[in-house]
């Protein structure tokens, strides 16, 4: 959740109905992402009213990814199920995906069909996301699927030992392995309130997607950094020519400006690249943790920890 007052007690309700028609004993985990509204006031309203909702409450923003990471680290049941607190995600999908589960599959997650109450330029620009992480990277990472799936208990435990900080949760639970399916389902236009991804984190996103599963930007940047220094020794030529056989330019004018031009685009380039591998490598030797959570409810004074948290509590109620 992050700045959903809108929503959260309409979702609240329909995982309700949802979880209560499964049969099986259950839990809410409410994720609360550094919200500025009245998200967290909301949820703790709701969480002294009903024990099976639990509440993590950030210190902070620490970003969509690091969210799911607590709430798998959190959630003690034999399965987990991951979604977003919009409702684009129906939860009476989740059903299926436990029927699924019951089959024997580890992890179910969900193929959206169709997605409504998007721009065109955001589905385009995801559908060539997910087709272009595919072909750059070894692990194949299911295309036009979200973060809405189920994960079994011991995948999550496997998941819990990975420790990279900028963290792709989808491609990760992909490279695990373990038996995966799918449920296919028409994602729905939010049922309140506005887009958590603006054009800037879906960049970030992207990136954080590509250079955790593949190195092939690095090559990339040496073909291209190859390709530009021959297309420079050609326009040489071009230059030379120019000065012995024409009166087209200023002496020495085209030839200084033309090469610096390039190779100053391909100097920053490269630099851009590496520097993208070398931020991550920062990030990684900090050794932070993931999350600080500042407040709990819906857990008992003293229970035990029966699994291994990448955040740090500053006070547990």
């Amino acid at each position: 959740m992050f700045n959903e007052e809108e929503v959260i007690q309409h979702t609240y309700q329909r995982l309700k109905e949802v979880m209560d028609r499964c049969g099986d004993a259950y839990e809410l985990v409410f994720v609360n992402d550094g919200s500025r509204d009245r998200t967290a006031e909301i949820m703790r309203d709701i969480s002294s009213r009903d024990g099976q909702v639990k509440l993590i409450d950030f210190s902070r923003n620490f970003g969509h990814q690091i969210a799911i990471t607590a709430g798998m680290d959190y959630a003690e049941g034999d399965a987990v199920v991951v979604i977003d607190a919009d409702l684009q995600d129906p939860p009476e999908v989740i059903l299926q995906m436990i029927a699924k589960w019951k089959e024997g599959y580890d992890v179910v997650y969900g193929k959206r069909l169709k997605r409504h109450g998007e721009t065109i330029f955001k589905k385009v620009t995801a559908k060539l996301f997910y087709r272009l992480l595919s072909s750059m990277t070894s692990v194949e990472i299911p295309t036009d699927t979200g973060d809405f799936r189920l994960i079994d208990q011991k995948v999550c435990a496997v998941l819990r030992g990975l420790k990279e900080k900028n963290r792709y949760v989808r491609g990760l639970v992909s490279w695990v392995g373990f038996k995966q399916t799918m449920v296919e389902y028409v994602r729905e236009e939010r049922f309140a309130g506005e887009t958590k991804y603006p054009l800037k984190k879906m960049i970030r996103f992207a990136l954080d997607g590509i250079t955790s599963f593949s190195h092939k930007p690095l090559k990339i940047a040496t073909y291209v950094g190859f390709f530009l220094s021959f297309s420079s020794f050609l326009y040489l030529f071009f230059v030379v020519f120019q000065k012995l056989f024409t009166s087209w330019t200023v002496p020495g004018w085209t030839s200084i400006v033309g090469v610096n031009l390039l190779f100053n685009g391909i100097v920053l380039m490269l630099l851009g690249v590496i520097g993208e591998y070398i931020g991550r490598i920062y990030d990684e030797s900090k050794d932070r943790p993931l999350y600080i959570v500042r407040e709990t409810r819906g857990y008992r004074e003293g229970e035990p920890e029966s699994i291994q948290r990448r955040g740090s509590e500053y006070e547990r109620s």
